[in-house]
């Protein structure tokens, strides 16, 4: 069992991701639905949905096809971890390849993008960011 159920998510969707696999199966979390969400909102993945009764739930996230450009979803990192907690102000919001990538944000009011994020004006927990 992994302590850190996000970093453990996101390697799992890196992996897949740069093994060409069409979609992948992972344990459900409503942190990381929220997460799937905003990569779903942000067009980097086609689907998510979640199967399975209360007991066990299985996130399962559908990649988009790759492109004559390539893939939608890159690169995924982690920034703040069990260990070490990063945060950042709402004019301190971190631009991910200069504006190419997004960075996904823990906020008062939920889970979302910096680029939300900075709309509505919030701060808050840097969890990672997707390019």
């Amino acid at each position: 069992m992994s302590t850190d159920t996000i970093a453990d998510m996101l390697t799992r969707i890196r992996n897949a991701n740069a093994a060409g696999h069409p979609r992948v199966a992972l344990p459900a979390s409503r942190f990381g639905v929220e997460i799937a969400r905003v990569l779903k909102e942000e067009g980097y993945i086609a689907s998510y949905d979640v199967q399975g009764d209360d007991q066990e739930q299985k996130l399962d996230i559908l990649f988009k096809p790759k492109s004559g450009r390539g893939r939608a979803l890159v690169g995924v990192r982690r920034i703040s971890k069990p260990g070490l907690r990063v945060y950042a102000r709402k004019t301190e919001i971190p631009r991910v390849l200069g504006g190419l990538g997004i960075v996904i944000l823990s906020t008062s009011r939920g889970v979302m993008s910096g680029q939300k994020a900075n709309k509505a004006g919030l701060g808050g927990e840097v969890v990672c960011y997707v390019w």
